[in-house]
């Protein structure tokens, strides 16, 4: 035990160094507490060590805010970084492995509301263990989670750099394309049944950071289906789908060619059929980014495929 003189000289150097080092304890130990993207308060007593992922963009953004070495637990393709891959399944979109989570012993589980059936996330909740909901619907939404998930990881300093490098490339896009001539662009999420996304969803935030215009933004569902009449009727001067690749123009486009079949249908009379790579363009991490670079070249291209004096 230590004595602390409390008569003489000595004793208030002596107070003052012993409550300098409570406080420094107390701050150390303070419980984090961010908001995540369900409006809910997620609060730790300290950093996370053992956190699983169960989205494959949640996966990126983990490692992009510097805690991929706290990864105890990932769902499949969770492929990006290339050392995720080294990162134990617990299932994947349709299916959790419950028990292989419960081993893990985590002390963070973040989710994806969107992704992960509603009756597997209410059997996580009873674990008791905080969980994170990563619902990015809007390109900032990014760079928020990467600054929360930093905090909840004990890796601001990484996470906040991460952050500023994606939006000042962001903002680099909005500046050269947001005010160009729109292009009216169907979004093609699957074409049997025919499905696309609505204003409500990342991607028509890319699309309108490129320029372009949502043709089915107004629906109500995130991911609503349409009818061939539909799009049809819409006449878009483009469309766009996502594929294992970046476009291909001397191969056939996965789900598009067969709008080639209505010759005055706009975008397959200009050949403004676009297919970008499905991990940059739907997943909501940083290398949306580079999804959304793409599309605005595609954008670029419609608009060079104009008739001359043509509005569009």
């Amino acid at each position: 035990m230590i004595r602390v003189a409390t008569r003489g000289r000595t004793a208030k150097p002596l107070l003052f160094a012993l409550a300098l080092a409570l406080a420094f304890a107390s701050h150390a130990h303070a419980a984090i507490t961010v908001t995540d993207d369900a409006g809910a308060a997620v609060t730790l007593a300290a950093p996370a060590e053992r956190v699983i992922s169960l989205a494959p963009h949640v996966t990126e953004m983990i490692y992009a805010a510097g805690g991929g070495a706290k990864l105890v637990g990932a769902v499949s393709y969770s492929d990006y970084p290339p050392e995720a891959k080294q990162v134990p399944r617990v299932g994947d979109n349709k299916a959790l492995d419950l028990e292989r989570i419960v081993a893990s012993k985590p002390d963070l589980i973040v989710v994806w509301r969107h992704g992960n059936a509603q009756q597997q996330l209410d059997k996580l909740r009873e674990l008791h263990v905080p969980m994170f909901v990563s619902e990015p619907r809007k390109l900032d939404d990014v760079a928020t989670d990467l600054v929360r998930l930093g905090a909840l990881l004990g890796t601001p300093q990484v996470a906040n750099a991460a952050a500023r490098a994606y939006r000042a490339q962001i903002a680099q896009l909005r500046a050269r394309y947001a005010a160009r001539a729109p292009v009216s662009v169907f979004y093609q999420v699957w074409d049997d049944p025919l499905m696309t996304l609505n204003g409500e969803h990342m991607v028509s935030d890319v699309i309108s950071l490129c320029g372009g215009r949502n043709v089915f933004a107004q629906l109500a569902p995130l991911v609503p289906t349409v009818s061939t009449e539909a799009v049809l009727a819409a006449d878009p001067e483009a469309i766009v789908t996502a594929s294992a690749g970046a476009t291909a123009p001397d191969k056939p486009l996965p789900g598009l060619d067969k709008w080639r079949k209505w010759p005055s249908l706009t975008a397959a009379a200009r050949n403004n059929l676009f297919a970008i790579d499905g991990d940059l363009i739907n997943r909501p991490a940083p290398r949306i980014a580079q999804g959304a670079a793409q599309l605005c070249e595609d954008l670029e291209v419609a608009r060079s495929r104009r008739p001359q004096n043509a509005a569009r």
